[in-house]
């Protein structure tokens, strides 16, 4: 176990961006029907493989409760969150500061990854908690989306469909841990120590480790 350990800390380390908010697209003229698929291929891609840091939040979502159902409403709670706040940005009401708003996503993430650790039951305050997170979350994919550009023609259209691919790139997650984790062992009396705990301390060094990094070399 603690080689395991040791050997997941070194390989999140080395595969974690400086960033992760870079999406590389080319926009092009299209019409509406492809600019829904193509800007729900991005949001997915936003998620898988791209958003490193994104999917971490989900997994410490994830780990204080195997329940998929009420994974899947905090889920929701982040998605309507961050849809909020991408589309204040997005539509220029807001303009948060990347230099901000990066440091704290990844602070948001420790948070959520030691109370996994101190925590063995979602409180109520967990649901305001994920829901303020992604309204910070949204900023981040505003960020994104700034970069990649967006269609003046179809932007209402661009805008919803990039929300159902983070949305769908989400719930994909959540079911492969729920299948490949929380299925088969979160009934076993070493779930929480051997799996929670640990997974939940990496996640949390990981994040520690993003917030320097972005608050001092982005």
């Amino acid at each position: 176990m603690k080689k395991f350990l040791l050997l997941s800390a070194l390989l999140f380390i080395a595969v974690m961006p400086l960033s992760a908010h870079v999406i590389q697209y080319e926009l092009d003229k299209m019409s509406s029907n492809t600019v829904f698929w193509k800007y729900t291929l991005v949001g997915i891609q936003h998620i898988i493989p791209e958003g490193f840091d994104h999917i971490l939040f989900i997994t410490c979502v994830f780990f204080l409760n195997p329940s998929l159902k009420k994974v899947i409403i905090q889920a929701s709670m982040f998605t309507l969150a961050h849809s909020i706040t991408l589309g204040l940005a997005m539509y220029g009401i807001i303009k948060p500061p990347a230099n901000i708003i990066e440091p704290l996503i990844a602070l948001s993430i420790v948070f959520l990854a030691i109370e996994n650790i101190v925590s063995d039951k979602v409180r109520p305050f967990r649901l305001v908690m994920v829901f303020l997170f992604g309204m910070v979350h949204g900023m981040g994919f505003a960020g994104a989306l700034s970069q990649l550009g967006m269609p003046q023609y179809a932007f209402g259209i661009a805008l919803i469909s990039f929300n159902v691919g983070v949305e769908i790139g989400q719930l994909s997650i959540i079911l492969l841990l729920y299948f490949l984790v929380s299925h088969p062992f979160s009934k076993m009396p070493f779930y929480r120590r051997r799996i929670v705990i640990p997974v939940s301390t990496i996640i949390a060094l990981v994040a520690a480790y993003w917030t320097v990094q972005r608050i001092f070399f982005v």
